[in-house]
């Protein structure tokens, strides 16, 4: 049977994943309507691609493997690996947006391995679509990224993804995706070459499994890969042996145990517990290994410790250093994005508790790991996440990103203002029908703590969306919006009649009946000056009667701490503390003489 292998790529939210679901659906991979490709539940609450998976179908005899990938720039490492496994990308526009920053980078990556992107231009049944435009916009982005000429003389497919309908032209009729999968077995290479050669394979992906442990996601390139057979494997570090245990191959969103797979097919193998990304898999020790395939860096770090605070253990099932340090482990097998330092006696030296450091893509790619783990029942606090600054030849260097913003015209002013205060350097800015999409260059620690604030300045209306560039010269200091803490010098519950006053003074995390405890900081306070208060304070009784005294007490509305609202508010001397059930900020040091006695210090 004739392979194509093909990647769907595109920006967050334009679509791939709808259109994978509706592919298998058509042709035999989904037989349960109610099952989609984002099996996650974090996934199917956010509605994002977090983990790149594979699919395949059958279409006219010819097998395709899918792999969609994750939308969102901190994942982007994921796509990256992919586009080495297969032999051509679907690039999904949305028909309103057009390209966007990571639709730039996924684009940018493909054309440098010589792929030639079959481009849809996706959702045309949006009322404010526009595909001549963005296909113009596409066309631009091409050239601009250096595309040769046959690249650049790309097919393009219309669809409504969410209807399973594409479209050769604009106007045509179409029930199905046939259009899209007729293209694909025209113009996408075969895999299945080199069959008689020598086996030799790549890994381009990891997985899990809990029987049999560190699995590897492969493409074969030439040869058979047989279950049960010694191979070698060539990487960086040299070349060792190994045995594959278990063979398997993908059929729709399941994994179908083989004895053998040939060339061109992507699978599943298990055996090898050291396995890792870019290495090759080959059945003779003279086989020239595969070119390696890079992974990007990590550019925030922050700190995982032990949850100390008078709640500690109330609500968590994993607690200790130990068992955090065994899940963070278990993590590294499959999350190649992240990095840990496990040095555990940091603390001894009056830096407080021991911690491990923890390294990352972003704050999302942060706050899922966080998420995670407090749904499996783990108990653990963190510290305020820091962007990573490297000396490169005697010169300080962090990481930039590539910021795209649209914005109501009436908003873009304040955006504008605060984004330059950030060290934000406008690129470009272009106004269409009132939105302005404008494209900044800002270093990484100038949009941490930024997303909430933007929220509030664009009334809701704003998209934000960037992508990491690299790492460039430090930009100095940035003077960040600091809010002052409102933090409980007492234990006990929250009573309404003491935050009626407090939310005069700014934004409380915590409603009436809530328990809080000494140092725990239950609201921000807006003039950025820290201050201690008492929120079980309640009304003082008699039996005196007097106008005025007995007005109904209205609240506002809790500003709950999620994950991510917690690592963009909370301050240097923060620990956001994270349980199973809840999210609370505290003070690294919970009385106020230990906060006292720490400045003095320092």
């Amino acid at each position: 049977m004739e392979i194509r292998n093909i990647a769907i790529i595109a920006h967050v939210d334009h679509g791939k994943t709808t259109l994978t679901d509706w592919l298998m659906k058509q042709n035999g991979g989904l037989q349960d309507e109610g099952i989609s490709m984002d099996s996650n539940d974090l996934e199917k609450e956010r509605g994002i691609t977090i983990y790149s998976k594979n699919t395949s179908i059958t279409y006219k005899g010819t097998k395709i493997n899918i792999v969609d990938t994750p939308g969102h720039a901190d994942f982007g490492s994921e796509v990256e690996r992919v586009l080495r496994a297969i032999d051509s990308v679907l690039l999904l526009v949305d028909a309103v947006e057009g390209p966007m920053p990571q639709t730039r980078f996924v684009l940018k990556k493909s054309l440098e391995l010589g792929l030639k992107p079959i481009v849809v231009i996706n959702k045309i049944d949006k009322p404010a679509s526009d595909p001549h435009r963005v296909h113009e916009e596409i066309l631009d982005l091409f050239f601009e990224l250096g595309a040769n000429e046959e690249q650049a003389n790309f097919e393009t497919i219309y669809a409504i993804g969410r209807e399973g309908k594409a479209f050769k032209h604009l106007g045509d009729k179409s029930e199905d995706l046939s259009p899209l999968l007729d293209l694909i077995l025209e113009k996408v290479p075969p895999a299945s070459k080199n069959g008689d050669g020598l086996m030799s394979a790549q890994v381009f992906n990891l997985g899990y499994d809990n029987f049999l442990g560190r699995m590897a996601v492969a493409r074969i390139y030439s040869g058979v890969l047989k279950a049960s057979n010694p191979v070698f494997i060539k990487g960086e570090n040299g070349t060792r042996k190994g045995k594959i245990t278990k063979l398997f191959v993908f059929e729709g969103i399941t994994r179908k145990e083989v004895e053998s797979a040939d060339s061109g097919d992507i699978v599943l193998l298990a055996g090898i517990p050291d396995i890792y990304i870019g290495e090759t898999l080959c059945e003779n020790e003279n086989v020239e290994p595969l070119p390696h395939i890079a992974i990007d860096e990590p550019t925030l770090s922050l700190n995982f410790l032990v949850n100390d605070s008078p709640f500690a253990g109330k609500e968590g099932k994993y607690v200790t250093s130990r068992q955090i340090k065994e899940r963070l482990e278990k993590e590294l097998e499959i999350n190649v994005g992240l990095k840990v330092d496990f040095t555990p006696d940091q603390g001894e030296k009056n830096m407080g508790p021991s911690f491990f450091k923890v390294y990352g893509r972003g704050e999302l790619h942060i706050a899922i790991l966080l998420e995670n783990m407090r749904r499996e029942g783990f108990e653990m606090q963190v510290s305020q996440p820091e962007v990573i600054i490297k000396e490169v030849d005697g010169h300080k260097t962090e990481p930039y990103e590539e910021l795209v913003i649209d914005v109501p015209m009436e908003s873009s002013g304040s955006v504008i203002e605060k984004i330059g205060k950030r060290r934000g350097i406008m690129k470009d800015m272009v106004e269409k029908e009132g939105i302005a999409r404008i494209i900044f260059d800002i270093p990484t620690r100038g949009l941490l703590g930024y997303r909430g604030e933007f929220i509030i300045d664009t009334k809701g209306e704003g998209i934000m969306s960037s992508r990491v560039t690299g790492f460039k010269d430090y930009a100095g200091e940035i003077k960040r919006r600091e809010y002052g803490s409102m933090t409980s010098m007492v234990s006990g519950k929250a009573v309404a009649f003491s935050l009626a006053n407090l939310q005069e003074r700014g934004i409380l995390y915590v409603g009436h009946g809530a328990e809080v405890y000494e140092g725990m900081v239950v609201g921000n306070v807006l003039k950025g000056d820290d201050m201690a208060v008492n929120p079980t304070k309640g009304k003082q009784l008699t039996n005196m009667r007097a106008s005025g005294t007995d007005e109904a007490i209205t609240l506002n509305p809790v500003f709950t701490l999620s994950i991510e609202r917690g690592l963009e508010v909370m301050n240097e001397d923060d620990y956001l503390e994270v349980t199973p059930k809840s999210v609370r900020l505290r003070k690294k040091y919970l009385t106020e003489l230990d906060r006292k006695k720490h400045f003095a210090q320092s």
